[in-house]
């Protein structure tokens, strides 16, 4: 599915065209999403006032309250005039005063698009998850303390939600073999040096594949409808059995909670563990 990167992607290329823009009207086409799409009255003559994401959600922030959209697995959000004809998997269009339209496509109909009043609680999709991986809190301390008395592998830990948001397995992946960890590794006992040189290849990774414009998957295209380009350069991920682009030795590949995993044995010795 598309992750953090791409939905950064999107959020940098739709945003332009939305903010200080007046929504109109709108048409919901099918409004079996992940949950039934249900939009308020009230959201018309709403302006953006900018289009922010937490984890893999993008929020429109409206002066009455925000849309809240995630792509799923196979959707992305187009910029296209108003009337563009739509295509079978077209649910939603929001038409705004520029004479453009902000148009959902979801072939596989796993995304969602909420409404949140602005003043409410917040919103439950929301409200328990972790630290942003490119803010100023996300680091070594970080991920240590959430580690403790943790028994799970450190790949798992990088990868729960609640720690640390946005991180799917590609540069789960990727960010392990830069710090030159072992994914299998028990994330209590990974010490606080690795953890720090961890939290900086997570930030590098994503950063990285964010400017390329993020990771090219089967179902995903960026918002110019092109896909993007940093598969070009992962060193371990979807790699099993070719050589290490670092030390030569062949990748190896596992399945850890029914996902891909493939690391560097030479790399990624199991080094740097803490003492009991």
């Amino acid at each position: 599915m598309p992750e953090l990167p791409e939905v950064e992607t999107t959020r940098r290329g739709i945003e332009p065209h939305l903010a200080g823009r007046r929504i109109v009207s709108w048409e919901v086409r099918n409004p079996a999403l992940r949950w039934p799409v249900e939009l308020p009255a009230e959201l018309a003559g709403a302006t953006v006032r900018q289009v922010a994401r937490r984890a893999k959600y993008l929020l429109l922030e409206l002066d009455r309250g925000t849309l809240i959209a995630h792509l799923g697995m196979s959707g992305s959000l187009r910029v296209l005039p108003v009337g563009t004809p739509p295509l079978k998997h077209d649910h939603v269009d929001l038409n705004l005063d520029s004479g453009r339209m902000l148009r959902l496509n979801d072939p596989r109909r796993f995304g969602s698009l909420h409404w949140q009043p602005a003043g409410a609680e917040p919103h439950w999709l929301l409200a328990r998850l972790g630290v942003e991986p490119l803010s100023e809190d996300f680091t070594g301390a970080w991920l240590k303390r959430a580690a403790r008395g943790r028994r799970v592998a450190v790949k798992h830990l990088l990868m729960d939600g609640r720690v640390v948001v946005g991180v799917g397995n590609i540069y789960a992946n990727e960010a392990l073999f830069l710090a030159r960890i072992r994914p299998t590794l028990q994330a209590s006992r990974v010490t606080l040096a690795s953890y720090q040189r961890l939290a900086a290849a997570v930030k590098t990774v994503l950063g990285q594949a964010i400017e390329m414009g993020g990771t090219t998957l089967r179902d995903f295209v960026n918002q110019d409808g092109q896909p993007g380009y940093f598969r070009q350069s992962l060193f371990v991920y979807g790699r099993d059995g070719e050589p290490c682009k670092v030390c030569g030795a062949t990748l190896r590949g596992l399945r850890l909670g029914q996902r891909a995993t493939v690391f560097c044995p030479k790399c990624q010795r199991a080094q740097g563990i803490a003492a009991n």
